[in-house]
């Protein structure tokens, strides 16, 4: 299985456990159960799980910085949790470049929730990675 498809299960979970308030362990063995994953995938889906879990504060802070006009209670699951996804591939990924993180997040925001969810979520983490690099606030674990 492909990076993509180990980021879109990712994504799935952290679905899963915002908006059907599932336990993360309960939530994590449960894609493991239905997807047929590397050892190497396995640890990249848990990785970016916990760890956008355990930076969810930071990240959300950063993203309600730059919802203009919105509030992040009132975005779609599908979208709040790929923003979230992201931020913690840009922010703590050393190994992947934010460009990389970026393109395929707007690749998962077209296929779960349509084409103008996609504008919307570039410019929101075009802007939020331009301000990490410039600034220089890499956390990378």
């Amino acid at each position: 299985m492909s990076r993509r498809l180990a980021r879109e299960v990712a994504f799935k979970v952290l679905f899963t456990i915002d908006v059907g308030s599932n336990d993360p362990d309960f939530a994590l063995e449960s894609a493991f159960g239905e997807e047929d994953l590397s050892r190497k995938n396995r640890d990249y889906v848990t990785q970016v799980v916990r760890g956008a879990l355990n930076n969810q504060e930071e990240i959300d802070g950063l993203i309600r910085k730059y919802l203009h006009g919105w509030e992040l209670e009132r975005l779609s699951g599908v979208v709040r949790n790929l923003l979230r996804l992201a931020l913690f591939e840009i922010k703590y990924r050393e190994d992947i470049p934010s460009k990389v993180s970026i393109n395929e997040t707007l690749e998962l925001a077209k296929t779960y929730h349509g084409m103008d969810s996609a504008k919307f979520i570039n410019g929101i983490l075009d802007k939020i990675a331009k301000r990490i690099q410039e600034d220089g606030s890499f956390i990378k674990n």
